[in-house]
């Protein structure tokens, strides 16, 4: 089978959420190097770091980001599809078959300039969930044509496909913190409007600031794992805690800089961790959701947006329950703050988890630790055996590569050819 040339354009170094989708694509298509011969373009990704390590997967990109490179200088560039890891905005046409790959939308609504990006420059899109595709294929605009007449029911033109994450399994590797407390929860978050981080810590400390206890485990950044990220961040979870006016007894511990996928493992695993909270406004998948949960850890957060895809498991009568600790919420208009031009529109609105229900679900969480313990094992299961490796980079070549066509597009050359011959 002839190979096709793949460019992967995306934060392959970066520590971020982008820089993890850009290594599961590019995982995906190194899962099928008999179709595809791999190029690479590196792109930065806001101000966060890159990674450190000098793992096989860093190492190889690094090598393949010099194959690119050479590749380009000494010839003229010759793709046959661009894979591009990025928001719709930044979508370009770079060869006869573009694929925009993005985490998609974590309110109601996709900017008109998104959709025009996608109609323009790609055609197909690849989300990380069913709540991002929902909304790209159901935003629409009435716009007007060169005459000043209404254009209704104006959205995506191009094909949009949904495919998750995969489990990937890390041997726990400790991190140096003093847990002071037995029953602790954590929260794994950049901190940014998005995230309701705020909230988060402040209804944390109100229902547990009698119980010495109980910790928060905060691993968060502001927009970096800089030293002086790092200084701003404590300056605002102190300043945070400090204007609250209440006395606490609860611990609240701060993580900041780089984890290994082994360390988050060691957290998600800890015998002291009761669960992980996201209370976050909208999620595109939620990785770190979804990394607990494939842990065994129990999750608390709201029935919104990207988790739903993994946290929710079939009953008997094959009704969908989620096997989390529910919180309630709103669906109202995003916060004036959080408007975002050209990707998080004005008129888009989003999740608000309701202050008693996190409360409830907190305490309960302890009250009922037994009952959640035996949901968490239940979801994981369903994780383990749903979210493999080999079924999602299957998923994801399949929205590449059409290998059936292409087979039969070779043996049709080949029964030419031998008819000419």
């Amino acid at each position: 089978m002839l190979k096709k040339k793949i460019v992967i354009k995306g934060p392959l170094l970066s520590r971020s959420g982008y820089g993890e989708q850009a290594r599961f694509a590019l995982r995906a298509l190194r899962s099928r190097t008999d179709l595809l011969e791999i190029y690479a373009v590196n792109i930065p990704w806001g101000r966060t770091g890159h990674l450190s390590d000098m793992s096989e997967e860093t190492n190889y990109i690094h090598d393949l980001l010099i194959k690119t490179q050479t590749y380009i200088q000494s010839n003229q560039p010759n793709f046959d599809i661009s894979l591009q890891v990025t928001i719709p905005n930044e979508f370009e046409k770079i060869a006869p078959l573009n694929i925009g790959y993005t985490a998609g939308i974590e309110t109601t609504k996709v900017s008109p300039q998104w959709i025009q990006k996608c109609n323009d420059s790609v055609d197909k899109v690849i989300v990380v969930s069913d709540h991002s595709k929902k909304v790209f294929e159901q935003t629409k605009y009435t716009l007007k044509d060169q005459n000043g007449n209404a254009v209704p029911n104006w959205g995506v033109q191009v094909p949009v496909e949904t495919v998750n994450y995969c489990v990937r399994d890390f041997e726990p590797e400790a991190i140096e913190i003093d847990l002071k407390t037995s029953k602790n929860f954590l929260a794994i978050s950049q901190w940014g409007p998005r995230k309701n981080f705020e909230n988060t810590i402040k209804w944390f400390v109100e229902t547990f600031k009698d119980d010495e206890d109980v910790g928060l485990i905060v691993k968060a950044n502001t927009a970096s794992d800089s030293v002086i990220d790092r200084e701003i961040t404590q300056k605002r979870l102190q300043t945070l805690l400090d204007g609250l006016g209440v006395e606490r007894k609860c611990s609240i511990y701060l993580i900041h800089g780089e984890l290994s996928e082994g360390n988050l493992a060691w957290l998600y695993k800890h015998p002291s961790m009761k669960a992980l909270i996201n209370i976050a406004h909208g999620e595109g998948y939620g990785l770190p959701l979804f990394e607990a949960a494939s842990c065994g850890l129990p999750l608390i957060t709201i029935t919104w947006s990207g988790q739903m895809d993994f946290i929710c498991k079939k009953n008997k009568k094959g009704k969908k329950v989620p096997r989390i600790v529910k919180v309630d919420y709103d669906i109202k208009d995003v916060q004036k703050f959080a408007v975002w031009d050209g990707v998080i529109q004005a008129d888009s609105k989003w999740a608000y988890a309701k202050e008693a229900s996190f409360k409830r679900a907190l305490k309960e969480c302890l009250e009922k630790e037994q009952h959640y313990r035996q949901q968490a094992e239940t979801l994981q299961k369903h994780i383990l055996t749903n979210f493999t490796a080999e079924a999602k980079y299957r998923e994801f070549i399949n929205c590449i590569v059409d290998e059936e066509g292409q087979k039969a597009m070779e043996e049709e050359i080949d029964s030419l050819l031998a008819d000419l011959l």
